[in-house]
């Protein structure tokens, strides 16, 4: 019983139908090429170069590998549609190096199956050879074309994933050095590795992973993904983004809302370790919660004033040194009073109003400040160290 004819592997033509087809492939082969040139027009300029002769000696090649494959005898049945395939599958890969389409590659496939059938079946026909001879060579035809077309398409799709998966992995390691603050001479050659136009500058976003996924695609496409770079802060993720400043840094806070995100300063591409750093820092100062966006635009004298915690502690001490016989919730209280007092610049009622109390107990308690204090409070330097040093809560400071 005669197998399928999509077999191309098990089927064969006679001797006498396929060597008059040998001898004018040459000619099939040129058609082939040149309906492909003129009906693909992504191939037009490939096939004007260098590049052009090696997928000319490619269709020939395809040709002549499919006339052996069909005329040979029965042993070892496999090597002429593996070395067949094989190529075509190299065929597809090259395609997708060179940046070319999927659509272009599959076009030429079937204008060059369509005018080598219509080639080969005219020297059949002036053969003599029977109709149903003809009818199962063109059934061969497109089966092999078939095999060839899904190889080269498995080739250029392994071949974008492989290009993807390392190109990937060179924007992680451009994303690593950016936070490791490397270099700027190393940097431009990571992003020349990995395809990735610089901006002029980037701004660090502190986000949990999940949030990460939710927005990323609405950023810059050149935005760079960072996991787990902070140990203390497990499943945070930092976005680099290009450009997010000027009128565009409110439209990413818009964008960002309900999503747990600090938000550090814009800096040149290849300083933006210190946008990661400030984020950090006002990220331990104020975490975000409830779906916030936290600037750190916003918290600047927070991140001066806690910069050096144990400096800030020894300010302290020693602003307060004056309060030390007091008791303790007669000493907070009298704190209290002192910070709304510097901030409000004596303004009594505005003191009461933040407290809560009457200004009659404002006017008490700053009356026992200026006891303890005595002519320090008139001191210029001292209302500074004083201002400085009560600027935020003592709770609020983060430890070194």
């Amino acid at each position: 019983m005669k197998p399928p004819l999509s077999d191309i592997g098990s089927y064969r033509l006679p001797v006498e139908v396929v060597d008059p087809l040998r001898l004018g492939l040459s000619a099939v082969s040129t058609q082939t090429i040149a309906a492909i040139i003129k009906e693909v027009p992504a191939y037009a300029e490939p096939f004007a170069g260098e590049l052009g002769l090696k997928i000319a000696r490619a269709v020939r090649a395809a040709l002549g590998a499919f006339l052996r494959l069909v005329s040979r005898p029965g042993a070892d049945p496999g090597t002429p549609m593996a070395s067949a395939v094989e190529a075509a599958y190299a065929l597809g890969r090259g395609e997708a190096r060179n940046g070319r389409s999927l659509d272009a590659l599959l076009a030429a496939y079937r204008v060059g199956a369509r005018v080598a059938w219509r080639e080969l079946a005219a020297i059949s026909v002036r053969e003599g050879q029977p109709s149903a001879t003809i009818a199962d060579f063109a059934e061969l035809v497109f089966a092999y074309i078939d095999e060839l077309s899904a190889a080269s398409v498995a080739g250029h799709a392994d071949e974008l994933a492989a290009t993807g998966r390392i190109r990937q992995r060179r924007l992680q390691e451009l994303g690593q050095a950016l936070i490791a603050g490397e270099p700027a001479h190393v940097l431009q050659g990571l992003a020349e590795q990995a395809e990735w136009p610089p901006p002029q500058t980037l701004t660090a976003l502190l986000l949990t992973e999940r949030a990460a996924r939710w927005v990323i695609d609405l950023l810059d496409p050149r935005t760079l993904q960072i996991a787990d770079v902070v140990p203390d802060l497990p499943g945070t993720t930092v976005l680099l983004v290009p450009d997010p400043q000027g009128a565009s840094r409110p439209t990413l806070n818009r964008l960002l809302t309900g999503h747990d995100v600090v938000i550090g300063p814009a800096r040149p591409w290849a300083l933006v370790k210190s946008s990661v750093d400030r984020a950090l820092r006002v990220h331990r100062l104020c975490p975000p919660a409830d779906g916030a966006v936290v600037d750190t635009e916003d918290h600047l004298a927070e991140v001066v004033v806690t910069a050096d915690s144990s400096a800030l502690e020894d300010l302290r001490a020693r602003a307060l040194a004056p309060l030390a016989g007091e008791r303790g919730a007669a000493a907070a209280k009298l704190i209290e009073t002192l910070r709304s007092w510097l901030l409000h610049h004596g303004r009594r009622d505005d003191v009461a109003a933040e407290l809560f109390v009457h200004p009659q107990t404002v006017r008490y308690r700053m009356a026992r400040l200026r006891e303890l204090y005595g002519d320090r409070l008139r001191d210029p330097q001292w209302v500074l160290a004083l201002t400085i040093a009560l600027a935020i809560p003592s709770w609020d400071i983060p430890k070194s």
